[in-house]
């Protein structure tokens, strides 16, 4: 299987507001705050950025993320297209390019917390949610080349 890596563009921002809304509609402790359209506009304006790089499989986009400059800000693939090795190729592309990375995961997201310790991001701080939209107790992690 091999994916295509490449920046976004402003078409793709219906596939990733897909991505994202289905991450939010299909996950049982995940609030659904915001519908299909308004998650669609979200990851149009993160593309109109420049902060989006996709996974394409088989003409279609698969995953992506959205970085701004050492930030993580979304790192999410489609549920067909999990355990195939694209987030990976997604995070290690921006780990190529940075010396450092921080970002924010939920507490309850096991698998991507897991996954994130698996590529070298190490745990800094842990909050009760109160300042985050979806008010879910959240983990900060760090990354850095040395």
């Amino acid at each position: 299987m091999t994916a295509l890596l490449r920046p976004a563009l402003p078409d793709d921002a219906t596939a990733t507001g897909e991505i994202l809304y289905a991450f939010a509609r299909d996950t049982d402790w995940m609030p659904l705050l915001h519908c299909r359209d308004e998650t669609v506009m979200f990851c149009g304006v993160m593309i109109a950025r420049g902060w989006v790089t996709v996974a394409v499989l088989h003409g279609r986009v698969a995953g992506f993320i959205a970085r701004d400059g050492g930030e993580i800000c979304s790192l999410y693939l489609a549920r067909k297209a999990q355990g195939r090795g694209l987030g990976a190729r997604l995070l290690q592309q921006a780990q190529h390019s940075a010396e450092q990375l921080e970002l924010w995961t939920f507490q309850a997201n096991v698998g991507a917390r897991r996954f994130y310790e698996r590529h070298g991001f190490r745990e800094t701080q842990r909050t009760d949610g109160s300042r985050n939209d979806e008010r879910l107790p959240d983990i900060r992690y760090e990354w850095s080349r040395t």
